[in-house]
């Protein structure tokens, strides 16, 4: 009768390792064991993260409404790669931002703006080095000083005025940075600047003579109520084509002709055999500077007579600022090399800043 007994042990025994098995499935994956949550907390103790000190907030100075004005404004005349040198000063221009301020002098008038570059000696990180000094024209007008540019180098005898649009260059209306979220168009903006749209990448596809002609570029400008300085002048630059090229200046008035070739000829620039040629030349210059002189004064009086008195008044009212930028710790001394001087078209500025 012991039999029976052991069967029924080992059917005990499988029904319970069977129910463990089912409890043990039956258990979510996520469930510690008891015995697991005991020898956890025999671990060791996990050390708390250092409280950090809270950062202090990084303040950045507010940019100014006008800050960018100055180099909106392209320098014209200025050869390509002295462009990205401009960058390796830091320079200011806060006497042109202030000049539209309420109480400043350019405050509420319409205003144009050029920029050009002036070559110089300086001190720069105490060392002396050439360097272009950045500076920016404002032409106080109702309507745009001009819409051409002249082209004149040494190499030229004959200068060339071209419209600003064959350079790819326009008055462009400058948005202060407060209002860059506007629509533009709703915008009434009382400043003007030239601004240029040749793409620099681009310039290696242009000829060398279209490069240079932005090298000897600059702002043109005529006020028919003031005689130009050559309406007058009886100096005629001279280039001989010789080999070398001949180049003298002859004062028509001064200088007496025959003179003037013996001179050459003991001075051994000039060849025996080339006297006549070279005084038939000399006369040739001359008539062409007459004609030229006499088809500019007839020019300017009928321009004058066709003007109305608003558009002569305004004129008359037009005034040239010319801003170079401020002394800083950190740019070097342009006290004693500004000129009021601007280019042969504008002549000289009413004031300098």
């Amino acid at each position: 009768m012991g039999r029976p007994r052991v069967a029924s042990r080992k059917r005990k025994a499988e029904s319970s390792a069977s129910k463990e098995e089912e409890s043990s499935s039956s258990r979510s994956p996520d469930e510690v064991p008891k015995d697991s949550t005991k020898a956890s907390t025999r671990g060791k103790r996990v050390k708390a993260p250092a409280r950090k000190e809270p950062e202090e907030p990084e303040y950045l100075p507010d940019r100014r409404n006008l800050e960018d004005l100055w180099q909106a404004a392209f320098p014209v005349g200025t050869e390509w790669h002295n462009l990205d040198a401009l960058k390796e000063v830091d320079w200011k221009f806060t006497n042109l931002e202030d000049a539209f301020e309420d109480g400043g002098q350019l405050h509420g008038k319409k205003v144009y703006l050029f920029g050009c570059t002036e070559p110089q000696l300086l001190v720069i990180n105490n060392e002396q080095k050439v360097a272009c000094i950045p500076v920016v024209v404002a032409v106080v007008s109702p309507f745009p000083p001009s819409d051409k540019v002249g082209i004149k180098s040494i190499q030229r005898v004959e200068e060339e005025i071209i419209p600003m649009k064959a350079m790819k260059l326009a008055w462009v209306p400058y948005i202060p940075l407060e209002n860059r979220e506007s629509q533009v168009e709703r915008l009434k903006t009382q400043i003007f600047t030239m601004g240029c749209t040749q793409r620099r990448s681009a310039l290696k596809h242009l000829k060398e003579e279209r490069i240079k002609q932005y090298e000897y570029c600059l702002p043109h400008f005529y006020n028919p109520l003031k005689a130009d300085e050559d309406e007058e002048d009886t100096v005629v630059q001279i280039m001989y084509p010789f080999e070398p090229p001949i180049v003298r200046d002859f004062d028509y008035e001064l200088d007496e002709l025959e003179e003037f070739v013996d001179g050459l000829v003991t001075e051994e620039v000039l060849p025996e055999d080339q006297k006549d040629l070279f005084k038939q030349f000399v006369k040739e210059q001359v008539r062409e500077r007459k004609k030229s002189q006499r088809q500019a004064r007839e020019a300017r009086r009928k321009a004058i007579e066709e003007m109305d008195e608003q558009k002569k008044a305004a004129f008359e009212g037009m005034k040239f600022y010319k801003f170079y930028p401020v002394q800083t710790p950190t740019t070097p001394d342009i006290s004693q090399v500004k000129s009021p001087f601007i280019n042969r078209y504008y002549g000289r500025a009413h004031v300098v800043l």
